[in-house]
Formats: structure tokens, sequence, C-alpha cells
């Protein structure tokens, strides 16, 4: 499997997306945003998604172990590194997570939350993803949207929001990404494909996916194409100057103007 990876902050903050590519795995992890709020930890995002990273790459690299497994390997052992941090925090630092793995003639995935894995077959393209967060309080999502961002409103619309948010985060209630207990691996969406059946596979961070899924800028056949002749840093790039034609969220309502985008393209 050869992977070509690429990472871009949404803007002047720190990236809190992570990728990583081998010739056996892809990973994306996209850090949920703290909007501002407390988070009883004082590594932050950008930290935590590095750390959960690396400690699954080193967990998956044993064919024995499912991708559950290893999630909640890695899992127990980032919270392990800071236990003086207050993990019960329900703002703790958290993230999304997509992994494709190859093994014994099959694509393996996990996602968690809504970073999508995107799959090129003879017939079409399948998109694997978990998009349970949609479902919980569509109002103050609504909320949000109604703002323009970078405005007073906007941001304290947003806070309401993830402050109400992180009470349903890793509930039956609500929805579950990777945060500090090992339980959330047990929700997390699983399966897999024969290989002989896929002709290339993009694992990405929403700050990507909604190229197609929100903006409907492009298909998902426009979006590989591009990552075949540009690459990732081109089809992030492309992101970014349709963005740049809303910068207020007024035709694409959304948390932040730009987001952290991320893509990990395998092709064999």
């Amino acid at each position: 499997m050869r992977v070509a990876i690429d990472t871009q902050p949404g803007g002047a903050a720190p990236n809190e997306d992570w990728v990583v590519g081998t010739p056996t795995l892809a990973i994306v992890l996209d850090g949920l945003s703290t909007a501002g709020l407390d988070t009883g930890c004082r590594h932050g995002v950008p930290w935590y998604v590095a750390q959960l990273g690396s400690q699954l790459v080193a967990a998956l690299a044993n064919p024995s172990s499912s991708l559950s497994e290893g999630l909640a390997g890695a899992l127990e052992r980032v919270a392990a590194l800071h236990p003086e941090c207050d993990l019960g925090n329900p703002g703790t630092p958290s993230a999304t997570v997509a992994i494709l793995r190859q093994q014994d003639g099959f694509l393996d995935h996990l996602v968690l939350a809504d970073s999508p894995i995107v799959l090129e077959g003879r017939q079409g393209f399948s998109v694997l993803t978990d998009l349970r967060v949609d479902e919980v309080l569509p109002e103050l999502r609504a909320e949000v949207e109604q703002y323009e961002t970078h405005t007073p409103e906007h941001k304290e619309a947003l806070q309401r929001f993830v402050t109400a948010q992180r009470q349903t985060r890793n509930t039956p209630a609500g929805y579950w990404v990777a945060a500090a207990g090992p339980e959330a691996a047990e929700h997390a969406l699983v399966g897999s494909t024969p290989i002989n059946g896929v002709r290339a596979a993009a694992v990405l961070s929403d700050g990507i996916s909604r190229l197609v899924t929100e903006y409907a800028m492009a298909t998902w056949s426009r979006v590989f194409t591009t990552l075949r002749t540009g690459g990732p840093r081109e089809l992030i790039d492309t992101v970014r100057k349709v963005e740049a034609t809303d910068p207020t969220g007024r035709r694409w309502p959304r948390y932040k103007s730009g987001d952290d985008a991320s893509v990990a393209f395998c092709q064999w």
C-alpha cells in the first residue's frame, strides 16, 4: 500500500489534526474543538492527538490485534501519560478516529465520529463514516449556524453548543469519540472489504470531506482525480479556495472559516 499524506491547519491556531501512513496503515485523527472552554488538561488537543496517533501505530503493528482492541489499548496508554490532569472533565481532549489497515487480502476499517474513509471500487464510491454526532442538539447547532463566523454572537452560541455537547459525549444518549476511556472503542464502526475490489482509498478529516458533503463543490470522483494528479496538498488547496469565497460562513454555515484538513491517500 502506497500512502501519500498531508495536513494543514485551518487558520492561525495550532493544527489539531494528525495523520500517518505506513505500508499497511493509514490513520487520521481530528481533535475536537474546545471553543475556548476549560478541558481540565494542561497539554491541549495537539498533544493529545499526537500521543494517541503514536500509540495507535505501535498497537496496530501487531497483526493479531483488532482495530478496536488497538484503539482501546491506545486510549488507556495515553490516559496513563497524564494522570495529573482531570480526565473526568467532560471537555477532556478528544478526537475523531479513522483507521484503514491492509491485512490478509482485506482492508479493515474503523471509524469513530465523522472523519470518513472513502473507498473507490469498480462500481463507484463507498463512504464509511459515523454521523451520530449530527443527531445531537440540532437546535443549538442551528443557533450557531445563524451567525457569521468571527462575530461575538457566533462565539457565544458555539460555546453554548459545545458546553451542551460535552454532556452527551461518550454516553448512550449521545455520540462517541476517542477521549480518556477505552470503552469508546467498543462503539466504533468497524468492517472489512476485500482488497481486490478496491482501486484506491482516502482517509480524511471532515475539514476535507465537507468539500463534497457540505459545500457540494466536488464529487468523490473529482476528489480522487485531484488526489491522483496533484496529491493531498492540491486537494487541501482546493478546499481553501472554496472557503475563501465565503469567509464569514453565510453560504456554508460552519463553526469556523477554515477547519484543519488532513488526507491519507492510499493506492496499490
